[in-house]
């Protein structure tokens, strides 16, 4: 084959370059992609590791406003057995001195029982506590942060799960790898194909799979 200048062009690259050209950009790619993977991998780790941390941090106010619920409950019945048993001696100012106490969350839950004229009444609640007036908002946040904990919790989980993925897309990416690596030191122009072949079926099968997977890029 001959140039347009008179002289001898450069023969077409064999079979066997053509496979050392497909080995080498298999290598390229597959460790690019490995590169790729352990970062995501990485940051996915990280991601793991905050979810949990705002967990915990959730339980344990979750756990602080449920015992200043439950110290608020208990002034509550304190006071309230006071209350009625003043009450109920007619002991006019000791009663009122009572009832000005009450916090101003039991007050409309005990106006509210009061207005059921329990006395008379057989089908009245047995207590303001039994009234749907009666609620703790250390009770309701209690109740919200461990709604959020465990929301945090199953958040951490995916996040693991997403780690766990990319850390298995590594593991595959090292086989495309190994797969090209060793088509490069067969002799047999037909096994390196076949080798290869299976290197670049593994590390695109496994693209496709890595597209679903979400990224992370901050923690």
């Amino acid at each position: 084959m001959t140039d347009d200048s008179g002289g001898v062009g450069a023969p077409a690259p064999s079979e066997r370059e053509w496979v050392d050209i497909g080995s080498t950009v298999l290598l390229a790619l597959a460790t690019v992609a490995i590169a790729w993977s352990s970062y995501q991998a990485n940051r996915w780790g990280g991601e793991q590791s905050i979810a949990f941390s705002a967990a915990s941090a959730a339980r344990i106010e979750s756990s602080r406003a449920s015992t200043r619920a439950g110290q608020q409950i208990q002034i509550d019945v304190t006071l309230f057995s006071q209350w009625i048993d003043a009450y109920a001696r007619k002991e006019t100012k000791l009663y009122e001195f009572y009832f000005e106490r009450f916090r101003p969350e039991f007050k409309p839950a005990i106006e509210a029982w009061l207005a059921t004229q329990p006395q008379t009444n057989p089908d009245a609640p047995p207590s303001p506590f039994a009234m749907p007036q009666y609620k703790l908002a250390e009770q309701e946040n209690a109740d919200r942060l461990a709604v959020a904990a465990e929301a945090q919790t199953e958040l951490a989980k995916r996040n693991n799960q997403r780690s766990d993925n990319y850390v298995l897309c590594v593991v595959l990416f090292a086989a495309s790898l190994f797969f090209a690596g060793v088509s490069t030191k067969i002799a047999s122009t037909r096994s390196r194909i076949a080798i290869l072949a299976l290197g670049y079926l593994v590390f695109l099968l496994t693209v496709v799979w890595i597209l679903t997977f979400p990224v992370s890029f901050s923690v």
